[in-house]
């Protein structure tokens, strides 16, 4: 009995002494460029979440009124003058703001991505738990290793987004269930409220779900983590001016199964961004090797089956593709493992190479900050209008310029100027100092600042003629 408790012992300290050393490594690798601004790529996407975090700071926390910078009617097709934003139930950003406000150590854009990097390793320990329960112990690890490495999620499990908390709890419901069904409910609530597309981690379940001598107990179940979904959408169709255009990301250019939607998702963005060419190695021995239980496989599908409907959206957004990192984690680790047990360790090594080299190479240009002078001009901004403005700040309906000012307004002109001042404007303020409505709007309104960078007007004050 004392040898069984002891192998017991070490095999335990034995797997979760490499599961803390992937953590703590990818942890590590996650603090590159951690201090970046909400500038780099995606700073759009980023710059709204990030806008209600700081908008819960300054107004306080209202999980079921969020609001960000944006006051346009881009984005809905209906004139939003109190920014109400509803997208996700915002849990992430109440994590974001009471962070910040009771450990404000950090500016509130490292707090996010710090938060976000947190979730992630939550996540890689979740994977370790599922990779376990259905495999073995090495490929629980070896499945956070890729999780926490791929070059692709280094970089999106440190952005200011809600799209990795829903990884969280989509993988942490699809462990529970049938372990504790309460706490799994839970946890896929939780996904679903922050995308209804997560609703593709119950594919792997499915044969569970079926079961018809456990009908009634599934049907409840599928009750239960559906109600709080219906519950927000209801809450949120009482505010349509705040619920962004989302019917495009389905099939709206009608890509679906065209030749460029397999080029973009399976070429660009599967073979070269995540698996960096190399990977597909592994990846391709993960699918077609046997295996006695087919979750990883069911897992698979139902990526297969997200990035088929949700086709339009992750052809224009590789951002989309952060939900089937864990299936592409899974399948790894299985074909991980089985070439290192059948002798392939040299193709295996230098296929793995490959991929974190491309897929570096590849992703690194996603840290960069391409337009530093928005941080600049934004903070002048800020420092010249009064807290209370509200701008017209055109840059194509991108609202990361908009942040950087800290104000709320228009990222584009969507009306005439007469009816946006209207509706609240007091300022027009531009970097393109030769467009045609800078130059128009420069002989009406008063100039309050100018550089050969941007220029600031007043609306409120009207030239006389």
């Amino acid at each position: 009995m004392n040898k069984i408790f002891e192998q017991v012992k070490s095999t335990v300290k034995y797997e979760y002494f490499f599961l803390s050393i992937i953590i703590i490594l990818g942890f590590g690798v996650r603090l590159y460029k951690i201090d970046n601004p909400v500038a780099d790529w995606h700073s759009w996407r980023q710059a709204d979440t990030a806008a209600v975090s700081r908008n819960y700071v300054n107004e306080g926390i209202n999980l079921f009124y969020p609001t960000y910078d944006d006051i346009s009617s881009i984005q809905s097709g209906i004139d939003n003058p109190t920014g109400i934003r509803m997208v996700e139930f915002p849990v992430y950003n109440a994590f974001h703001s009471f962070v910040y406000k009771n450990f404000p150590v950090f500016n509130l854009e490292i707090w996010g991505r710090l938060l976000t990097a947190f979730i992630s390793l939550l996540t890689a320990m979740v994977l370790f738990l599922l990779g376990k329960k259905h495999y073995s112990s090495k490929v629980g690890l070896l499945t956070s290793f890729f999780f926490l490495f791929i070059p692709f999620n280094i970089y999106f499990s440190r952005v200011i987004l809600p799209d990795p908390l829903g990884v969280l709890f989509a993988v942490g419901g699809l462990y529970f269930f049938g372990i504790n069904n309460f706490i799994s409910v839970f946890f896929y609530a939780m996904a679903f409220l922050q995308k209804p597309y997560f609703g593709i981690f119950l594919i792997p379940i499915f044969p569970e779900l079926l079961d018809f001598k456990k009908m009634k107990r599934n049907i409840l179940f599928l009750l239960a983590v559906s109600v709080p979904l219906i519950l927000w959408r209801f809450w949120t169709s009482m505010h349509p001016e705040g619920i962004p255009f989302y019917k495009w990301a389905f099939n709206g250019d009608r890509i679906r199964f065209h030749p460029a939607w397999f080029k973009w998702i399976f070429g660009e963005r599967l073979g070269i961004l995540i698996l960096g060419v190399g990977g597909i190695v592994p990846f391709t021995v993960g699918i077609i090797r046997k295996l006695k239980n087919n979750f990883a496989l069911l897992f698979l599908f139902s990526s297969l089956v997200y990035l088929v409907i949700v086709a339009t959206a992750n052809v224009r957004h590789d951002y989309y593709q952060i939900m089937i990192i864990p299936s592409i984690s899974l399948i790894l680790a299985l074909g991980t493992s089985w070439l290192w047990k059948n002798n392939q360790k040299i193709l295996l090594v230098i296929s793995l190479i490959t991929m974190f080299i491309i897929g570096w190479d590849r992703i690194k240009p996603f840290y960069q900050i391409n337009h530093p002078e928005l941080i600049e001009i934004g903070n002048i901004v800020d420092q010249i209008l009064p807290k209370s403005a509200k701008i017209v700040i055109p840059y194509n309906g991108d609202t990361a310029f908009l942040y950087q000012t800290k104000r709320k307004g228009w990222p584009a002109v969507d009306d005439s100027i007469e009816n946006i001042i209207k509706r609240g404007a007091t300022h027009y303020v531009s970097l393109d100092l030769a467009s045609l409505d800078t130059l128009n709007f420069s002989k009406r309104y008063k100039t309050l600042y100018k550089d050969d960078k941007f220029i600031i007007l007043d609306l409120r004050e009207e030239i006389k003629q």
